[in-house]
């Protein structure tokens, strides 16, 4: 069966989350993804750890869980990009891609040799996307950027966490997340605008205007109000009940979206009045009451366990449910249904436990062919299949540190 990009090559000069994360969605969907990473260390994110992946003796190898989560579906190429004979052979490999990833700082590949004004010249049909902190043009161009740092400077940390309490950070890089989910669409619809004129692209995408974008409803408030969202908790700002509550035994969460969720919300609960009460007859008149349903609600929820609210309500019609730790998302049934944890042989570790591709495609589903690679495993292949050197030009390059 095929997959959506069977026949895409993609060179991955990329490391830490976004970018790694990005052509491994690629992978899934099909492209075949050579990455490029520096010798003797690699992806800084190999070395993100404790945790580390465990061999099959129970020994701790040298590459993070961390690394294993976003590099499945690769070949490992180790290629000193400082050197000539390095610069040569990427110039090579950008000839026979469709896709090159890249998230260096804005310029440095340019200093090499390798930028996208370098490069297209080399293959004008290559599709050259750039992940950076802000961007290729603006004051903060030159400046690093990671995820935390996006969040900051892009509010999510300004609502994120009590009100009580500093700023907090998501507890997953979400900035990373959604930029590697743009890149993958920016990239098919660059791939889509090359198959209609022959024309490849640069596409830059920043974890800033990432962060931004995202912020959705609360950027559109500030855009036509000029409201300024603070931080609330796990409530919504502008729907009441939706939030976390805390009962007998854990939390859960629930949101009651509409009036009529609201009702049926009370009688499940046993507080039909509430219904009938006319600071909570409106989702407007429970925002601005939020604070007495609140507690209400708290009190009558802090009586039962979670999982006796949670039957009563989703008998109900009311959306809810456990605020789980990720141990008991794995044990979750719907989570095993969905298939949403997989193994696949690593080279060193045997069987290795991944988290799946949420993707579901009916005629052209997503294919797990290669493990987390080692470092480098794949050198001596891709210089041999995809440029033709021979043993003994492997072994100089190897010789001159150039891999």
């Amino acid at each position: 069966m095929r997959a959506p990009l069977d026949g895409v090559r993609v060179l991955d000069l990329t490391r830490i989350l976004a970018g790694p994360l990005a052509t491994q969605i690629l992978s899934d969907l099909g492209a075949d993804v050579i990455k490029v990473e520096r010798p003797g260390r690699g992806d800084d994110t190999r070395a993100w750890g404790p945790p580390f992946i465990r061999d099959r003796m129970r020994q701790v190898t040298s590459d993070s869980t961390y690394f294993a989560c976003c590099n499945r579906g690769k070949k490992s190429v180790t290629l000193d990009l400082s050197k000539p004979e390095g610069q040569r052979l990427i110039r090579e490999l950008a000839k026979q891609s469709d896709v090159l990833v890249e998230n260096f700082k804005v310029g440095d590949l340019g200093r090499h040799g390798l930028g996208y004004s370098d490069l297209i010249r080399v293959n004008p049909q290559l599709i050259y996307c750039s992940i950076t902190g802000f961007g290729q043009t603006g004051p903060y161009r030159s400046r690093m950027g990671y995820d935390p740092v996006a969040q900051a400077m892009g509010a999510l940390m300004s609502v994120t966490g009590e009100a009580e309490r500093p700023p907090q950070r998501a507890g997953v890089a979400v900035v990373d997340v959604l930029t590697a989910t743009y890149a993958v669409i920016a990239i098919q619809a660059a791939l889509r605008h090359r198959d209609a004129t022959g024309e490849g692209q640069h596409v830059d995408l920043a974890l800033m205007d990432v962060q931004v974008s995202s912020m959705i409803n609360i950027a559109q408030a500030y855009l036509c109000e000029g409201e300024v969202a603070q931080r609330n908790g796990g409530e919504h700002p502008s729907v009441v009940p939706s939030q976390s509550f805390r009962g007998a035994d854990g939390y859960m969460m629930l949101a009651a979206a509409n009036d009529f969720q609201f009702a049926r919300l009370c009688e499940a609960v046993g507080l039909p009045e509430l219904g009938a009460d006319s600071r909570f007859k409106t989702n407007s008149d429970r925002v601005q009451h939020r604070v007495a349903l609140t507690a209400i609600l708290q009190a009558q929820f802090a009586q039962h366990p979670v999982r006796y609210w949670e039957a009563k309500l989703l008998e109900a019609g009311v959306p809810c449910g456990p605020v789980n730790d990720i141990g008991q998302v794995f044990d979750d049934p719907q989570v095993h249904h969905r298939g949403l944890s997989f193994e696949m042989e690593h080279a060193s570790a045997g069987p290795l436990p991944l988290v799946a591709s949420p993707l579901r495609l009916s005629a052209s589903p997503v294919r797990y062919r290669l493990a987390p690679p080692l470092l480098g495993q794949h050198t001596v292949e891709v210089l041999q299949s995809r440029l033709g050197l021979s043993a003994t030009e492997i072994a100089q390059l190897r010789m001159a540190g150039v891999i």
